[in-house]
């Protein structure tokens, strides 16, 4: 593997050898099962670094990029749940990391978790799914919300000026000024110039993820926590007319409860204070206490 640049070089971590591509994973901690956190669309492992942090106090706390996104080696997306997972299943013990994994997946990074635990079921040793997507949301969804996708997805991305982009800096300095030092500033270069990977991620969501998780097997008999996130987020908010936000939400609650009842040991736990995409910072103690219940089951 060629050394890293100091252009792409993670702030934490190293990169490994997988496939032909190089990853980027980060560990903290000790012990068993190790916590692996997968990323929402556009989102990082830097971005749960502080969850890591604290997770890593009682295990083996691992986050990664998938290729295409953070300190990974590029690569064309959107891609499959199949290609997801089997990145990570060939990483994890390439990293010297053992099963079974407590998966930890955040929205799009929940369908690729449960993708990976009806696939290696083994290997899985519980699921927290923080308002993960799920594969029948559009279909049951009201009908302007597949049109207002569609339109959406039609539209070209214009880039941003010089002038938007600094103007963003500030708010994204606030944003991650919990962070640590060492890695504030390199996400929030990375934050600023890798946004579109959230749309490009997302493109096939509701078509081949789709179809990938509703052919795929029944989740294993683990425990699992679905975390509904019911509170204000400034996206959502941007992206939906109120009172379709609140069906949305609704629907989502909905659900997210079935999933949460397909197992014998799945429960939802709903958030009415936190939003969608940052669920882990406004509510890490939730988080952390479901990761801490999820670690005692498992160990049983």
């Amino acid at each position: 593997m060629p050394p890293a640049t100091l252009e792409n070089r993670p702030p934490l971590g190293r990169l490994y050898d997988v496939g032909g591509r190089r990853l980027m994973l980060h560990r903290s901690g000790t012990g068993e099962p190790a916590v692996v956190f997968l990323p929402g669309a556009g989102l990082v492992g830097l971005d749960y670094v502080n969850t890591q942090n604290r997770v890593a106090e009682l295990t083996s706390s691992v986050i990664y990029d998938r290729a295409g996104t953070g300190w990974s080696d590029p690569v064309e997306l959107p891609r499959t749940a199949t290609a997801v997972t089997d990145e990570l299943h060939a990483l994890l013990p390439a990293a010297g990391i053992p099963a079974p994994y407590v998966l930890v997946g955040h929205s799009l990074g929940g369908g690729y978790a449960r993708h990976f635990a009806q696939r290696f079921p083994d290997e899985v040793a519980g699921l927290l799914l923080l308002d993960p997507t799920h594969e029948d949301f559009l279909v049951r969804a009201p009908a302007q919300v597949p049109e207002m996708l569609e339109k959406m997805k039609s539209q070209e991305l214009p880039e941003p000026t010089e002038e938007q982009i600094q103007r963003s800096r500030p708010a994204l300095a606030e944003h991650f000024a919990a962070w640590p030092d060492s890695v504030r500033g390199p996400l929030i270069e990375h934050h600023l110039t890798a946004w579109r990977t959230a749309w490009n991620e997302d493109k096939n969501l509701y078509t081949e993820v789709a179809d990938e998780l509703r052919r795929a097997p029944d989740l294993p008999d683990v425990p699992l926590i679905v975390l509904t996130a019911m509170g204000h987020d400034a996206t959502q908010a941007h992206l939906w007319p109120g009172d379709l936000l609140r069906e949305i939400n609704e629907i989502k609650r909905t659900i997210h409860a079935e999933l949460a009842a397909s197992v014998p040991r799945g429960e939802q736990r709903v958030l009415d204070d936190a939003g969608h995409g940052f669920m882990h910072e406004e509510r890490p103690d939730t988080v952390l206490q479901a990761i801490t219940d999820l670690l005692h089951a498992a160990k049983g």
